[in-house]
């Protein structure tokens, strides 16, 4: 007999023995069974995190979005990193954040609603919310903002209709040195404003005036960082329970309340003259929606008050100070690069003239529309997006990623990509224009995100700026005040949840 044949003989003749070695494959099993099972669920991996801290000290807090941009180039294009005790899963270039947002768009696209934002809208709304309710405000929200003309003539009158206002305030400084950030501000969140209430305020109308700077200040705490205000709001996101009492916190909830009390002033006055007939604007829409809703006994219904309310002041907060900015960068970009303000006034000029812009010349101002996409991709105003969370489990680049772990889609890695742009870093608007001097579109221009998550104000928001940036260079050269250099104009970003220019003044000196 064979050695193999004795030896199961061995094994049949022996139930002790045979039962043992059952027990042992069994346990084998088990234990390979777990290690391919740890293996498949592998989690992205990061920098070693210290207890409790996380990797709070490996990051630069007032600018995390440059230190998560260094982290990918070692730890790859999705990896880990602990904010105290909370996991977050950063997403880092232009191929990794589409197929993120974009291929797999239902897994990555719940939003994670920090403390700070649940305490401000509960959840209701558009920015800050998940689940069926979401997705009937932002369907809403979408459908009336296109009937309002979103990216239709009715939009082009409105803005050209401000544009004229605007262009009135930079005139009152008669090319003296000033701050382009309250006009500018109060043009954009105007264009809402038409949107939602149907009508628009006076520049120097004190409760708009004041709802403008509340929303402002809100971005800027926000953004603050826990190393410069030691009890930030950060801090109480991380630690809710512990620090509720923070002064960021306090300071925000406040403005919210005054805030909620001036709109649902607003909302009174619109209901009073309310014509079921007409929508005057968003705000109409909603409560013929809510009263035919009431009026058929519809049960678990989304047109109530506080979505009413929290999808206006989302919409105001978002459409004002994202648009607001990116117009402040263009200027100041002007006035720190003249011999491209040159050439866009040169084109403007030649296809133009003096007859008011119109959002068709775009087709025929290839540069001008280059200077103005070079503007939001260098300005990189949202750096770390709107933080997103994942909806249910997910393998995503051979990494397991569990449901309801926080994701920063990485956008100044996108709008950054070394493989994507030439010159990265630099102010260029050859990035969008071909060999013949025409506009091209780049596929890692992604400044309004992508997937379910995207702006949903794109549309509005490049015929904002293409109307407003225009008409501002046909009537103004803007140069840097006296005694300041175009060297010397500082292109360095302010802290806060979107990235502004830091203070500074221009001067709006007639072409005319």
């Amino acid at each position: 007999m064979s050695v193999l044949g004795d030896f199961i003989f061995f094994l049949f003749s022996n139930p002790t023995t045979w039962l043992g070695v059952v027990v042992l494959l069994l346990v084998l099993y088990l234990v390979s069974s777990s290690v391919t099972s740890q293996e498949m669920r592998k989690g992205p991996p990061g920098p070693r995190p210290l207890p409790l801290l996380g990797n709070l000290l490996q990051l630069d807090l007032s600018r995390p979005y440059k230190t998560l941009f260094q982290l990918s180039k070692k730890h790859g294009s999705v990896f880990t990193v602990y904010l105290g005790p909370k996991k977050v899963v950063v997403l880092a270039g232009y191929k990794t954040v589409k197929e993120a947002l974009v291929s797999y768009a239902e897994e990555f696209g719940d939003r994670e609603i920090p403390p700070i934002f649940y305490d401000t809208s509960f959840g209701h709304g558009i920015l800050f919310a998940n689940g069926e309710s979401w997705k009937e405000m932002r369907r809403f929200a979408l459908t009336t903002l296109r009937d309002f003309g979103m990216g239709k003539r009715m939009a082009e009158h409105k803005i050209l209709e401000e544009c004229h206002h605007l262009i009135q305030m930079f005139e009152k400084h008669k090319g003296k040195p000033f701050n382009t950030a309250c006009p500018v501000n109060y043009a954009t969140s105007n264009i809402i404003c038409n949107i939602v209430y149907g009508s628009r305020f006076e520049y120097d109308d004190p409760r708009f005036t004041n709802m403008v700077m509340r929303a402002n200040e809100n971005i800027r705490v926000v953004g603050s960082a826990p190393l410069q205000e030691v009890f930030s709001l950060q801090l109480y996101n991380m630690f809710p329970r512990l620090v509720s009492w923070v002064k960021g916190r306090h300071l925000i909830l406040n403005n919210v309340e005054t805030t909620n009390r001036e709109v649902k002033d607003l909302f009174k006055s619109l209901k009073e003259t309310l014509n079921p007939h007409i929508c005057r604007g968003l705000v109409d829409c909603f409560l013929i929606r809510k009263q035919k809703e009431e009026d058929s006994s519809v049960t678990n219904t989304h047109y109530h008050e506080k979505n009413m309310l929290y999808t206006v002041t989302n919409l105001f907060a978002a459409g004002t100070d994202t648009t607001a900015t990116t117009l402040r960068w263009a200027l100041l970009l002007m006035a720190k690069y003249p011999h491209i303000q040159d050439q866009v006034q040169e084109e403007m000029d030649r296809v133009v003239g003096s007859r008011v812009v119109q959002v068709d010349d775009h087709k025929n101002l290839p540069y001008t529309n280059a200077v103005i996409h070079e503007t939001q991709r260098l300005a990189n105003i949202v750096p770390m997006s709107l933080p997103h969370k994942t909806s249910r489990d997910v393998t995503f680049q051979g990494y397991f990623i569990k449901a309801g772990t926080t994701v920063f889609p990485l956008l100044t890695s996108v709008l950054y990509d070394e493989s994507e742009w030439e010159a990265p870093h630099t102010f260029n608007p050859s990035h969008f224009l071909d060999e013949e001097g025409k506009f091209t579109r780049r596929d890692a221009f992604m400044p309004f995100s992508a997937g379910r998550r995207a702006c949903l104000g794109e549309s509005l928001a490049k015929m904002e700026l293409f109307l407003f940036f225009t008409s501002l260079l046909q009537r103004f050269r803007f140069t840097p005040p006296p005694g300041v250099t175009e060297d010397e104009l500082d292109l360095t970003p302010a802290v806060g949840l979107t990235l502004g220019p830091s203070p500074h003044e221009l001067c709006a000196v007639s072409r005319q």
